[in-house]
């Protein structure tokens, strides 16, 4: 095995581990846009090969999915990389089941691979591993009260003026299959995400409740903006839940609460992917009524 093969196989291996699985189209944008489709088609094939990953086919007329055997997971969750992250599920191997589970994880995916282009058209800082599946964050100490976001991304452009501007930012990926009330909802979670604050253990006096931070202070500088991208919807459907959205931002005390602290914008993922993330696509919630790049929200 080549230099060139064996970076492309760990790079490969660390992504599949962490977006959990991708089409060839999909790994062919992540790891190699500047190569042809059958040279990656080669190097996975290669991968397959020597039992690091495997397939299965999607429905006629599309691609096959490609995911990490277990013994290619257990040796990656070891990576310094990886460390952090969950290892992930095994991908079952009936087509129904993967079938069902693919449709969100590849939407999803769909959205980093927009930002990835984006980023690289504009050569800022943002790598494929800097999309995060399935942030994980808990409200209270109730086991199954928690705010799971999409994604989370960490993205560093340049700054007016000079200097490096960091972005950080969930991402929300709805494909209309579940009502606009419930997406509109998710605004209530991050606002108490964002006032969530833990009190110390047993007896606490005045200062100890004054000088307690919020959760998230814990894990990020500035609390991320939030972005929801909408999918498999028309015209009017997108207006109807982007409405909801500012009947939310503007009627919940959580949701106006989050949306005057914090930047969050709606998008559609296809006018991402044709125009990128930093375009003018995106609806500010805050009563802006012009278009904003995500950056500027």
């Amino acid at each position: 095995m080549t230099a060139t093969d064996a970076a492309l196989a760990t790079q490969a291996i660390a992504v599949l581990y962490q977006h959990r699985m991708a089409t060839q189209t999909q790994l062919h944008q992540l790891l190699a846009p500047a190569r042809s489709q059958q040279w990656i088609s080669k190097k996975l094939t290669v991968l397959r090969r020597q039992g690091l990953a495997d397939r299965i086919a999607l429905p006629p007329g599309r691609s096959h999915v490609w995911f990490l055997t277990d013994y290619s997971r257990t040796v990656a969750a070891d990576w310094p990389e990886l460390r952090q992250l969950p290892i992930p599920p095994a991908v079952s191997t009936d087509p129904v089941a993967v079938r069902l589970r693919t449709a969100h994880t590849l939407t999803v995916l769909r959205a980093h691979l927009a930002f990835l282009a984006d980023a690289r058209r504009r050569g800022d800082e943002y790598g494929v591993l800097d999309w995060i599946p399935e942030r994980h964050h808990k409200l209270t100490d109730q086991h199954d009260d928690a705010v799971i976001a999409d994604a989370l991304l960490r993205y560093t452009a340049a700054a007016d003026g000079g200097g490096r501007a960091q972005f950080r930012a969930f991402v929300e990926v709805d494909r209309a299959t579940m009502s606009s009330e419930r997406l509109a909802a998710k605004l209530i979670s991050y606002g108490r995400f964002l006032e969530y604050t833990p009190l110390p253990v047993g007896r606490r006096s005045a200062a100890q409740t004054q000088s307690a931070l919020p959760l998230w202070q814990k894990s990020y500088p500035l609390f991320p903006r939030v972005l929801f991208v909408i999918t498999n919807v028309g015209g009017l459907g997108l207006r109807n839940r982007i409405e909801d959205l500012k009947s939310m931002a503007s009627g919940h005390p959580l949701a106006v609460n989050l949306v005057r602290k914090v930047p969050v914008g709606v998008a559609r993922l296809e006018d991402i992917e044709e125009h990128g993330p930093s375009a003018a696509v995106w609806t500010a919630l805050d009563g802006r009524d012009r278009p904003c790049g995500w950056m500027q929200l």
